[in-house]
């Protein structure tokens, strides 16, 4: 887990975002990977409207009470619907281009913040990791650092809303049993790496984690991981508290 910020040269996705917002267009936004064929994704989708999002990041902006911190803002849809239900909430990200946007689309605090950053030391009654929000944590071995550090910013009584999915359905043979290599790495890690236009971030780790192995590393950190709801494939919204 990197506690680096990005330059404008190196931030692919804040710059598609600022071109919908500028132009309402963009070129893709393509994403390649090590481990699965190019894929690309649609811009306009970061901009959408809280009655335009899936039912899993509705639930956890209903749930989101007190001070709210939404990580990886992006175009600040998550803080923009909070704002609209009347919620207090702080968006950060680590793209300058993505907290400009953010800044111009009416986001009343608008941070260029990694989470990792131990200067950033305000306390939150909800933190919201939402779209794959556990990407953030890059790999599995990061979790204790990931929880360590959620305690540090979580408010007594204060808990974090997670989404992910399991990706073992990309392992499933046709007589519907699941081929995982378990002597090898843990299968929700992917590397990622991003490109608008001419501008190509660095390669990233990104991770997908199911919810038993959600579940345990957050037992073993000193949280209670609760199944809020479960998506329509493999995705689901986890509630993570720290015990008393």
């Amino acid at each position: 887990m990197s506690n680096n910020l990005l330059r404008t040269d190196k931030d692919p996705m804040g710059s598609a975002i600022s071109d919908y917002y500028h132009h309402k267009k963009t070129d893709r936004l393509r994403v390649f990977s090590s481990q699965f064929d190019e894929d690309e994704i649609p811009v306009k989708q970061l901009f959408r409207a809280f009655k335009q999002m899936p039912v899993l990041e509705k639930t956890a902006l209903q749930l989101a009470t007190g001070k709210i911190l939404d990580v990886g803002a992006g175009s600040g849809c998550h803080a923009i619907a909070l704002q609209e239900a009347q919620k207090e909430v702080c968006a950060i990200d680590i793209s300058p281009l993505s907290v400009d946007v953010m800044k111009k689309q009416g986001v009343r605090d608008v941070r260029m913040v990694n989470l990792f950053d131990e200067q950033f030391q305000e306390t939150f009654d909800t933190i919201l990791m939402l779209m794959n929000g556990s990407g953030i944590i890059g790999r599995i071995e990061n979790m204790p650092r990931f929880f360590q550090r959620m305690k540090k910013l979580l408010n007594p009584g204060g808990f974090i809303l997670m989404d992910s999915s399991d990706l073992k359905y990309l392992f499933e043979e046709e007589d519907g049993c699941f081929h995982i290599d378990i002597a090898g790495d843990y299968y929700g890690q992917i590397d990622f790496q991003m490109q608008y236009k001419d501008i190509k971030g660095e390669p990233f780790d990104w991770l997908y984690v199911d919810f038993q192995t959600l579940r345990l590393y957050a037992s073993n950190n000193g949280f209670k991981a609760e199944l809020i709801k479960e998506g329509s494939h493999f995705d689901y919204l986890a509630k993570l508290m720290p015990f008393d």
